[in-house]
């Protein structure tokens, strides 16, 4: 379409001149081509690492406080578990039992099932750690085994002296008098059962069925004083 420009009138007075250019033709509007997004690529979420348990001899060195000379097993017949354990802070943890030799495959089913369900442990070092003090190492809340001593209130040896018994998050599972006391203060709000918590085992739970499936009893199962951490073979 053409259209007239007037030009501006110069200083000179001349008569404007009449433009007759034609007006390019308007470019269509193209539709603008779509173009290829790459997707943004959703966090992967880690899956923990499987549960493992490694059996080992045990050298002398590693049990410079928990077995001497007329302990009832000789420590060459211990073996030392190394095994993966489920924490309280909701992460995968390595830690250290000493057993006999003939129950490692007892221990190492049942922490397997513990791990699988993220059944959480406080930790779990030898009983050295704590120079086989049992009272330290409840205190410090360590899930432990094998340590060569005498029964609560009794001459007669323990279980742990046999290398056959465990004790689990024993704040969180205390040793309960007749009269529903314990020794440690720091586990007096978990003197009863049944009751919730993280770590806490009631009577006929996964954690104690688990035990069972294996031969071991529960010191919770006991009559009048109740050992809620303990767990040994044919008990005891």
């Amino acid at each position: 379409m053409a259209f007239v420009v007037l030009a501006s009138v110069s200083c000179g007075g001349q008569e404007p001149a009449a433009s007759s250019e034609q007006s390019p033709p308007a470019s269509p509007t193209m539709p603008a081509t779509p173009t290829a997004s790459t997707p943004t690529p959703s966090p992967t979420r880690t899956e923990p690492p499987e549960f493992t348990a490694k059996v080992t001899k045990v050298a002398r060195d590693r049990l410079p406080y928990s077995w001497r000379e007329g302990c009832p097993v000789h420590y060459r017949d211990l073996r030392l578990i190394t095994l993966s354990y489920w924490g309280f802070d909701d992460k995968p943890h390595t830690g250290e039992l000493v057993v006999r030799k003939t129950v490692t495959d007892d221990i190492v089913q049942v922490f397997g099932k513990l791990y699988d369900w993220r059944w959480p442990i406080r930790q779990m070092k030898l009983v050295d750690a704590f120079k086989a003090d049992d009272f330290a190492s409840i205190e410090a809340d360590n899930t432990s085994a094998f340590n060569c001593r005498r029964a609560t209130g009794s001459s007669n040896w323990s279980n742990h002296a046999y290398g056959q018994a465990i004790d689990i998050n024993p704040r969180e599972n205390p040793y309960v008098t007749a009269g529903g006391d314990t020794a440690h203060k720091n586990a007096e709000k978990y003197t009863e059962r049944p009751m919730k918590g993280k770590g806490v085992i009631n009577p006929g739970d996964r954690v104690v069925r688990a035990f069972r499936q294996v031969g071991w009893e529960w010191g919770g199962d006991w009559a009048g004083t109740k050992d809620f951490q303990h767990f040994s073979k044919g008990g005891g």
